[in-house]
């Protein structure tokens, strides 16, 4: 019999992104600026609609010429996540500047993109698009409220964050000298496998006892919103399975559904074509010998599968393999969906999506 302890059966506590951390902190520090207000918290509104208040351990001016630069902090909370960032001090320094707009800059503790492949340019401070967008529509939003005209040039820093990216895969992408300032819904939530698993179960039951016959598996919020345009999906019928498609596959031999879309970043499912049906990168990683041979297959001559071999991101590997019309995303999804399909009962019509990291279709098999 399981042992149902009181630890095990209490709910996990999500937390905020470092994303999340940076508006709150920045959004203080130019109100500050703009109205000579400090706070000890700072209210902020999610991608997704959240309004969440972030506590901060300081809020006042700094450095420079009084009145026109000013710094606040927030410590990370990433709740029960065991997110390596838990416990930092994430901080915002804000100064004005004539022009309107938000100009980002890293500080102590957050890294600076020195490679090709990912999603911001070489040379840019590792923070992210989303944490950039909610920063921008935070502070042109204070700006308007406050009769302001010109704009804000914004530091974002982690506390002890270069040692802290040593644990991450950041030194190996070429992000040098700290931590990414990540969060594309401003939630971390805990990580867990029975709990995510059970919720993964939970939302395809209720979506087939609503009536849905038609749903789609996805890693994330660009994988749904994917689907969302393609189908015109609900949002009872979009599955966020995050890393674990296997939990979705699984699942279908007990409560089968007529058609499954399944649909997530390149490099993840470049994994489940590869086997694997944990995709998160504690368990699995992505094949670019993998991923060179099969483009092989498809056409690409030896020089471009040694220059895929050697590419820093499958992103960078499936860019170069479309540069030469190997079709490399469809490739990789015809292989998918044969793994899925030998996991999923026989008459559920499977479909395969990938995604780069903005959210456009770069491969399907249906």
């Amino acid at each position: 019999m399981r042992d149902e302890t009181p630890e095990q059966s209490a709910p996990l506590r999500s937390g905020y992104t470092t994303g999340s951390c940076a508006t709150a902190t920045s959004l203080a520090a130019a109100r500050l600026l703009l109205t000579g207000e400090t706070s000890d918290a700072a209210e902020i509104v999610l991608p997704k609609g959240q309004h969440v208040s972030l506590r901060l351990t300081f809020c006042r001016l700094a450095g420079g010429e009084s009145g026109t630069q000013a710094e606040a902090g927030t410590i990370k909370d990433a709740g029960d996540d065991p997110d390596v960032t838990h416990g930092a001090l994430v901080f915002a320094r804000v100064r004005l500047r004539a022009e309107p707009g938000v100009g980002f800059h890293a500080g102590p503790g957050v890294g600076t993109v020195t490679r090709a492949g990912l999603t911001l340019p070489v040379g840019e401070p590792a923070i992210n698009p989303v944490p950039r967008r909610m920063m921008t529509e935070h502070l042109t939003e204070l700006a308007v409220a406050c009769g302001y005209g010109g704009g804000f040039e914004v530091t974002i820093g982690v506390e002890g964050g270069e040692a802290l990216a040593l644990k991450t895969m950041n030194p190996r992408l070429g992000i040098v000298g700290g931590l990414s300032i990540l969060g594309t819904t401003g939630i971390v939530r805990p990580f867990s496998c029975s709990a995510y698993i059970a919720s993964i179960h939970q939302g395809i039951d209720v979506a087939r006892a609503n009536g849905y016959r038609h749903l789609a598996a996805c890693t994330g919020n660009a994988s749904e919103e994917a689907m969302r345009q393609r189908y015109g999906l609900p949002e009872i019928a979009l599955i966020e399975m995050g890393d674990f498609v296997g939990a979705v596959l699984k699942h279908l031999r007990r409560a089968p559904v007529e058609r499954l879309s399944v649909c997530g970043g390149f490099g993840k499912i470049s994994k489940l074509a590869a086997g694997h049906l944990d995709l998160h990168s504690r368990v699995s990683s992505i094949d670019l010998a993998q991923l060179a041979e099969w483009a092989g297959e498809w056409g690409a001559d030896s020089s471009l599968q040694a220059s895929m071999r050697a590419a820093n991101t499958s992103q960078e590997a499936l860019a170069l393999a479309h540069a030469r019309a190997v079709p490399l995303g469809d490739a990789v999804c015809r292989r998918a969906r044969d793994v899925a399909v030998g996991i999923a009962p026989a008459g559920v019509a499977l479909e395969m999506f990938a995604i780069d990291r903005v959210g456009n279709l770069v491969g399907s098999a249906l």
